[in-house]
């Protein structure tokens, strides 16, 4: 009788849905010999290759992708016995990353919720630019992040699409200069299109303020000495969308997308992604098409 160890079935699952070894290794906290050496007890005890190694990324055989949906069930069912039988009281602590311009107004209520849920364990919120969250996450150092993007990588889900939208201060002035003047994160992920828009339809433009500090932005655009653009709904009290009426050209969706829902590292994890899905899915306006 051959038996299989939960614990290498995790690690399996970690691989198959972060898409290599050393991620699911940062996932996991455990090195990547010791997540390639359980893989390799898997195979043997099974006696079938579970992953393709032939290409420059790792793949799931067919035998792989047949195990896959008995390794999360299993490792699902554990987790539910353990939790029911020894009725333990959560601890630990959960890496959640999030983009700046997307904090307010959900994750506030999306922290609160959870804490009332797991009030043992500890929510380390990072927050920053995607491009930079993105990176965490490929090295293990966030759990779960959000991102604000125009495509879709493997693995992540999208919540919700999203127009951008012109901001300004209330009442302001600022949109109606010659050359329009910009104020924006030096690694914002918008203002590449942004600015392309604005060439496409001949309006010159200025950046004014090339800062890492939302609240410089903030205090430049909320003094109308620039506008700025943020995702439709996040914009703070002290700001508003700007009715230009079509003075301004209108800005490309953003997809709020989320990473690491499927990590498989137990009812903690997948509690968060449950409460991010339903702060942030909203059928407002058409999906994007992954790249």
């Amino acid at each position: 009788m051959r038996n299989l160890d939960v614990t290498t079935l995790r690690s399996f699952v970690a691989v198959a849905d972060s898409g290599g070894v050393t991620r699911a290794a940062g996932f996991l906290h455990l090195t990547q010999s010791a997540v390639s050496m359980q893989l390799k007890r898997l195979e043997e005890v099974l006696d079938v290759s579970l992953l393709d190694r032939s290409g420059r990324t790792i793949a799931l055989t067919a035998s792989g992708e047949q195990l896959l949906v008995y390794a999360r069930r299993m490792v699902a069912l554990n987790d539910e016995v353990i939790g029911r039988l020894t009725d333990q009281a959560y601890e630990g602590e959960i890496v959640l990353g999030v983009p700046h311009d997307i904090v307010y107004p959900a994750i506030p209520q999306v922290l609160k919720q959870f804490h009332a849920a797991f009030p043992r364990v500890k929510v380390h919120l990072v927050s920053s630019y995607t491009r930079a969250l993105k990176d965490k996450f490929g090295r293990g150092e966030c759990d779960v992040i959000l991102t604000t993007e125009t495509s879709l990588d493997a693995g992540a889900q999208t919540l919700c699409c999203k127009p951008l939208k012109w901001v300004g201060a209330p009442g302001g002035a600022a949109w109606r200069q010659k050359p329009l003047k910009l104020a924006f994160g030096r690694l914002c992920t918008f203002r590449p299109r942004v600015v392309e828009a604005l060439d496409t339809a001949g309006i010159p433009w200025d950046v004014i303020v090339e800062t890492e500090s939302d609240r410089t932005i903030e205090a430049t655009v909320s003094a109308d000495l620039a506008i700025h653009t943020m995702i439709e709904g996040t914009e703070p009290p002290h700001l508003e969308r700007i009715d230009h009426g079509g003075v301004l050209p209108d800005l490309p969706l953003q997809q709020i997308n989320l990473y690491g829902a499927h990590s498989s590292k137990g009812v903690i994890h997948d509690t968060l992604a449950d409460y991010l899905r339903r702060a942030f899915s909203a059928p407002e306006h058409p999906k994007l098409k992954a790249v």
